[in-house]
């Protein structure tokens, strides 16, 4: 039996993880959950890693949630759908919360869940000939642990019309609407996802993780005191890193920073456990 996640680092610390279920469009069951979960926390502590691009085995990006084991939910108690459940919210959120840059790199049908994996993510581009659908309430159910997610990136506005209708889409809708940042023809989708990787390597892997945290803060909070106190706290905590020193340094001698070119690092390969 294949591995459900294929996770792999290569030298320059860019991490790829594949959804490796192809067979159902990369519907996710209960053991790929686990094993993407995994992957993410582990990918999020290795200090060698500077990106993380999410993709999709075959024609598919994502299908969602796994019909078979929505039947098999039908029958368990409300503590083990509640179980199922906060497992997959916290594969949502261990993508979200990541200290790494995240890229959905988006091919082919995307459903349900598969639209909270590329909310999820910091930066989506999608093939032109993706597609994208908030299904669930075809199914009888509700996109719950999808929501903050998928509101977050196109807003209430939006939300109330795909989420109510369950209507299908297509990467221009979803580029209009805020779901996904850029388009690209087929064959130039992964050369679109190198420029990113190229423009992200520029930043400091230290600022980065820094504004993955001040986006959500600063985006929830009311504009008041605190607010002003936190953010005059933040910046000048960044400040008198050695990561700030370095590209201030750099910026006044007129040279690259070193994380740009970093001392090259031995390849490496994760792969989660074959179920």
């Amino acid at each position: 039996m294949t591995d459900k996640i294929i996770t792999r680092i290569d030298e320059d610390g860019n991490a790829t993880v594949m959804l490796n279920r192809p067979e159902v469009h990369n519907a996710f069951d209960p053991e790929m959950v686990e094993a993407l979960t995994a992957d993410l926390e582990a990918l999020g502590k290795d200090a060698h890693v500077r990106s993380v691009v999410l993709v999709g085995a075959g024609g598919s990006f994502c299908a969602g949630a796994d019909i078979g084991h929505m039947k098999k939910s039908a029958s368990y108690t409300r503590k083990q759908n509640y179980e199922a459940a906060l497992a997959s919210a916290n594969m949502l959120h261990a993508l979200y919360t990541l200290p790494k840059p995240t890229i959905a790199c988006v091919r082919g049908a995307v459903r349900g869940g598969g639209c909270g994996l590329v909310a999820a993510c910091d930066i989506a581009v999608a093939s032109r000939f993706a597609t994208f659908q908030l299904s669930e309430v075809k199914l009888g159910i509700i996109p719950a642990m999808i929501s903050p997610y998928v509101i977050g990136a196109i807003g209430a506005r939006m939300s109330r019309r795909y989420m109510l209708t369950g209507e299908a889409f297509d990467s221009a809708e979803a580029f209009r609407i805020g779901l996904i940042h850029d388009i690209a023809e087929d064959e130039h989708l992964n050369a679109k996802i190198g420029e990113l990787l190229a423009a992200l390597y520029t930043s400091g892997p230290a600022a980065i993780a820094a504004v993955k945290t001040l986006i959500p803060f600063a985006a929830n909070a009311a504009i008041d005191r605190r607010l002003v106190e936190e953010t005059s706290r933040r910046i000048a905590e960044i400040r008198a890193t050695p990561e700030a020193q370095e590209g201030l340094s750099a910026f006044l001698e007129k040279r690259k920073p070193e994380w740009i070119e970093p001392a090259p690092a031995p390849p490496k390969r994760r792969t989660a456990k074959k179920r």
